[in-house]
Order: C-alpha cells, then sequence, then structure tokens
C-alpha cells in the first residue's frame, strides 16, 4: 500500500496541512468519504489528543468529534479540567472508512495498512503542535503513535516514554464507552476515562513547570 508522504507539503503551517489532505491519495479511503477530516485545536496546544478516524458526523461536518463520542469526550475533559479549547484534538487516519447497511454507514475499523498510509500526516501535525503532553484514544491511535507493542488496557494509566512528546499516555476511545450497554458499566468507564485524563493533565503540569 503507498502512503501519504508525498501528498504532505513540507509547511508546516495547520492551514496549509489542512488544505493539502484534502488531495492525499495516500490510501483507498479517500475514495467512499465525503472529504478528508483533519485536526483542530489550538495552534500551539501542550495538549494532543489523537483519536481513531472521523465517523459519519465528523465525515460530513469537516472537523473531528462533533458526533456522539466528541460530545462524551467534551463532557469528560470537563469533568478533568481540561478546556479543549486549550488542547488540539485529531485522527490517527484522516478518512472515515465504512460499510452501508441500509441507508445507514457503519464505522469500519482501519487496518493495519490503512493506519501505516496515514501516518506522514499525523506526524506532522506533531511537528506543527510539539505537544507537551499526547494522548492516544483507543487501539488505532495507539499503535500509530506508539507501534504494536503497547495495549490500550495493559498499557492505560501509566506514562509511556516516548520520543513524541514529554508526557505520553494511551486510554479507551470515548466510542467504547457509548457502546456499554449498562448504565453502571458505563458510568464506571466513563469514570476511568475522566480518571485517564486526569492523570495526564497532571503530568503535564509537572512537565512545563
Amino acid at each position: 500500500m503507498a502512503n501519504a508522504a508525498e501528498f504532505v507539503p513540507l509547511s508546516r503551517s495547520l492551514k496549509a496541512l489542512d488544505e493539502a489532505v484534502q488531495t492525499c491519495r495516500g490510501c483507498e479511503l479517500y475514495k467512499d468519504a465525503t472529504q478528508a477530516v483533519f485536526g483542530s485545536g489550538r495552534k500551539k496546544a501542550e495538549l494532543m489528543l489523537v483519536g481513531e478516524q472521523p465517523g459519519d458526523k465528523e465525515d460530513l461536518a469537516g472537523e473531528p468529534f462533533v458526533g456522539p463520542a466528541g460530545r462524551l469526550l467534551d463532557r469528560a475533559l470537563e469533568e478533568a479540567g481540561i478546556d479543549r479549547g486549550e488542547a488540539y484534538v485529531t485522527n490517527a487516519v484522516k478518512h472515515f472508512k465504512w460499510k452501508p447497511q441500509g441507508k445507514r454507514r457503519l464505522h469500519q475499523t482501519p487496518r493495519a495498512g490503512e493506519i501505516e498510509a496515514c501516518k506522514p500526516w499525523l506526524a506532522a501535525e506533531i511537528e506543527a503542535i510539539k505537544p507537551q503532553a499526547l494522548l492516544a484514544m483507543g487501539a488505532t491511535a495507539t499503535r500509530s503513535l506508539f507501534g504494536s507493542k503497547f495495549k490500550v488496557l495493559k498499557d492505560r494509566g501509566r506514562q509511556i516514554d516516548s520520543p513524541l512528546a514529554p508526557v505520553a499516555a494511551v486510554t479507551i476511545h470515548p466510542s467504547a464507552i457509548l457502546r456499554l450497554r449498562e448504565h453502571d458499566e458505563r458510568e464506571a468507564e466513563f469514570a476511568a476515562f475522566v480518571a485517564d485524563l486526569e492523570g495526564v493533565a497532571s503530568a503535564l503540569r509537572g512537565a512545563v513547570r
């Protein structure tokens, strides 16, 4: 599989990257997506949050985390005392991968080759933002940022040694909470998610002193 490297401009202006990503043909996912969805947030954010890929709502809006998982993330960030407006939010894969089910578009998990193909865009974002803290949300983001040896359930709640940022960690993706059927289970997992965010915020405060 090809990758996106030839489509990524030399500029590390977020505006230039955002414009260029729309021309990316680094993998086949662009063919069924409405548009590429780049990251959004503060240009020099200390905290960078990385999810999996755009969902249906994000694909249509062209913005990351604006659907149900995004609303849950907003609530968790607020409870953790983190201002989303001060963070930068993006995804490891920039195009929505889906399959039709009636009139609905059902999310499909990107394959390893698709994650790898899109890594140059995420690397460019990290170079542009230079975050002090990097949080991978879910298995796809974890693999893209830190490699296959790190696993969400095994490594969440502890700091990862990474050259990408002084503070690095992994947690679940907010959509994983939404998929839980039992109310008590959802509430417990949401509380654990908030605790993960609080841990990163605390480590970040220590790193920037």
